[in-house]
């Protein structure tokens, strides 16, 4: 099945130069853009898949930045020539400010075919992890290598460029080959069938004993394991897992928070708002009117 990267955005101040050039690659689509930039440039988007966007040339003293919130001010010390790692479902602003033109990579990951090529090394604590702003000659330097096959209509082979795709994927999530995984974590394929399930089913009352016969390990050993591979225990990644679920419903529909709290299983509002300030600092209704302002 092919990858179809899907993104939302609204733009203000930005107008492409010229055609999108863009290449398919095994584990990813890259965009290639030049952009001119007005004064009060602009953006606001959000990406069904996650993906790195590279800096490559900018002209003017200014600079770029991308914001978790729209009301976050720039920094006074920027980075030339930044990178942006956004993970999937996160909505980030970019601001510019001082930059006339803008050359910039974006490459889109598909995650189900790095994941696979890369096995039981695959991580996706790392994947969920943004980094919003940062510098990595390495990962740069593969960048404009994987922009200069976007050049060209046909490039080099494709073994060429789908290896580029792995080597910087590789050194952004900083994976590292292993011949086991660390006692008392979890193995990614055992992670993968947990987060799967949790996701999936995350407003009903999900057993500790199912999510530890998906892996083959005892609840106790599971649970630990759990913990030690994310951060949190089961319940807490649930918890997670439905306050994202009514960011969804209070994102895209009109359903009211009475009912936005029951369809991702919260016992009522109350309940609710109590476990959404825990993960979003704030209350439900607020960050509704915060995305419809």
């Amino acid at each position: 099945m092919t990858f179809h990267p899907r993104m939302q955005s609204s733009v203000e101040g930005l107008t492409v130069v010229g055609d999108l050039r863009f290449r398919i690659f095994k584990g990813a689509v890259a965009d290639l853009w030049q952009v001119e930039c007005g004064p009060r440039a602009q953006g606001e988007y959000v990406s069904h898949a996650p993906r790195l966007v590279v800096v490559l040339d900018q002209t003017g003293p200014g600079g770029m930045e991308v914001l978790s919130s729209p009301n976050d001010g720039l920094a006074s010390d920027r980075l030339a020539n930044p990178l942006f790692y956004v993970p999937a479902g996160l909505r980030v602003w970019s601001r510019i400010e001082d930059l006339t033109s803008i050359r910039h990579l974006d490459l889109h990951f598909d995650i189900g075919t790095l994941s696979g090529l890369l096995g039981d090394d695959f991580s996706l604590p790392a994947v969920e992890e943004p980094r919003l702003m940062f510098s990595d000659p390495r990962l740069a330097a593969l960048a404009r290598l994987i922009a200069a096959e976007c050049e060209v209509p046909s490039g080099l082979h494709t073994l060429y460029g789908d290896s580029l795709i792995g080597a910087l994927f590789v050194a952004l999530m900083r994976v590292e080959h292993k011949t086991g995984s660390p006692r008392g974590h979890l193995a990614p394929h055992q992670l993968r069938k947990a987060i799967g399930f949790i996701e999936d089913n995350c407003a009903a009352n999900i057993r500790l004993e199912d999510l530890a016969a998906l892996t083959g390990l005892s609840p106790a050993y599971f649970c630990h394991a759990f913990k030690q591979t994310t951060g949190m225990p089961p319940h807490r990644w649930q918890m997670r897992a439905r306050v994202n679920r009514v960011k969804q419903l209070l994102e895209e529909t009109d359903m009211s928070l009475s009912a936005a709290a029951a369809s991702a299983g919260f016992s009522d509002q109350a309940h609710l708002t109590r476990v959404f300030r825990q993960f979003a600092g704030t209350t439900p209704h607020v960050w509704r009117k915060s995305r419809r302002s």
